[in-house]
């Protein structure tokens, strides 16, 4: 979820728990753990080696992990450019092809979904809105009804694409004219790395853009923090079709070459779509994905939303198995995905007031996947960034080029 300025007749994000929060009792329903945070006006910020999270490496200010590494890192405060930036102007670039999509030709996604938020205030329905009483991982929301979308999708076609041939690709949310990160800004880098023979060359990118608003009650929340395959299955059979036919490219079929990738809530929405249709996407890149619980409305199957791929829901915390509200990845297979993702350790904790369910702490999640696929023994990168917030721009690029090579490491074409 972007992180939106704050207005005068707003409730800041970034706000402590009520009083009558369980910050005390880790075993009892809806714990919030604030063992690892301290507050600078009224920002959070985390201890990256706090005893609750899992080791991590700390590397050098500046430095980057290396592309080939698994496992847990920690990036120094100082955010530099990454040297391929500097590169951009020097290599032919990819065209860029852009067309839009609207909600009365959907299937999946009619209609869309509006939220009537107050005036001056983004998410203000969000903030004076109120949980269920005894659930506080239940928002009740009124003020969404149905309503129309329309958005933009940017196909990066690389100059190496040779017409006819299927090519690997990265599709991405929160792409298309409104999209804050990462972009043209990709779509640069790729032009670097696959000129440079360091990424597959006939790579291309489709920048898909969210249905409007965000979080709670808004069709951009709907469509990424729904933990189902829903939104895979819209890429598939509504917009990839149209990419091909706009760009004039043919798309892989094969799993292991396809990649999604995300920001925030189209960062856990990146995952689920690889988490539940592993039969079309292998490879899975997000910048503070929200693995909270962001889900509306409240599923009785799912009470904690994307809380649940790593850790049960908070009101039954001690859920295994299949029990109601266990955890899925550990209580699942390992499944063929590969996962890089990033936080701040500045990142979003509990901007929703009526909300403090022990679930909604996006640094605390990361660090929860990253032990769950550990134990599971996935191939995952997490890096934690030090001076860094939510969907972190000078983080962003910074490690963009090397989150890209680790993505695509050991990826053999197969013509299909």
């Amino acid at each position: 979820m972007p992180v939106f300025p704050a207005h005068a007749d707003c409730q800041s994000l970034h706000i402590p728990p009520p009083p009558t929060a369980n910050t005390t009792y880790p075993l009892a329903p809806f714990f919030i753990d604030l063992s690892a945070l301290t507050t600078d006006n009224m920002s959070p910020r985390r201890d990256p080696h706090n005893p609750h999270y899992p080791p991590a490496h700390d590397l050098p200010d500046r430095a980057v992990p290396s592309d080939t590494a698994n496992g847990n890192f920690v990036l120094g405060p100082t955010h530099p450019f990454a040297p391929e930036f500097a590169m951009t102007a020097n290599v032919p670039s990819g065209r860029i092809v852009s067309f839009t999509m609207e909600s009365g030709h959907s299937v999946l996604f009619n209609p869309g979904i509006v939220r009537d938020d107050p005036d001056n205030c983004p998410n203000g329905a969000i903030y004076t809105s109120r949980s269920a009483p005894g659930d506080p991982s239940n928002l009740r929301l009124t003020e969404s009804h149905s309503g129309p979308w329309i958005r933009q999708v940017d196909v990066y076609v690389p100059v190496q694409y040779k017409p006819g041939t299927r090519a690997p690709f990265l599709v991405f949310g929160d792409g298309g004219a409104d999209g804050i990160y990462p972009g043209r800004d990709l779509f640069a880098v790729l032009d670097v790395l696959i000129a440079s023979h360091r990424l597959p060359p006939p790579l291309i990118a489709i920048g898909i853009g969210s249905g409007g608003q965000d979080a709670q009650g808004s069709e951009r929340g709907r469509e990424y923090d729904t933990v189902s395959g829903t939104y895979a299955e819209w890429v598939e059979h509504e917009v990839l079709p149209l990419v091909q036919q706009h760009a004039g490219v043919a798309l892989t079929h094969d799993p292991d070459g396809r990649a999604t990738m995300g920001i925030s809530s189209s960062g856990g929405a990146a995952f689920g779509m690889a988490w539940f249709h592993p039969e079309l996407y292998h490879r899975v890149l997000a910048y503070s994905p929200t693995l909270t619980n962001q889900q509306w409305p409240h599923a009785d199957a799912m009470p904690g939303g994307a809380w649940q791929y790593h850790s049960p829901w908070a009101g039954n915390p001690t859920a295994t198995g299949s029990q109601p509200g266990a955890a899925l990845i550990p209580n699942a297979p390992r499944k063929p995905i590969r996962f890089w993702f990033e936080a701040g350790d500045r990142d979003l904790f509990y901007p929703a007031p009526a909300m403090p369910d022990g679930m909604h702490d996006w640094v605390l999640a990361s660090e929860n996947m990253a032990r769950v696929l550990s134990a599971k023994g996935y191939d995952y990168q997490f890096v934690l960034s030090r001076n860094a917030g939510h969907v972190d721009g000078p983080t962003i690029e910074q490690t963009l080029p090397e989150a890209l090579l680790w993505l695509w490491q050991n990826y053999t074409p197969q013509g299909n």
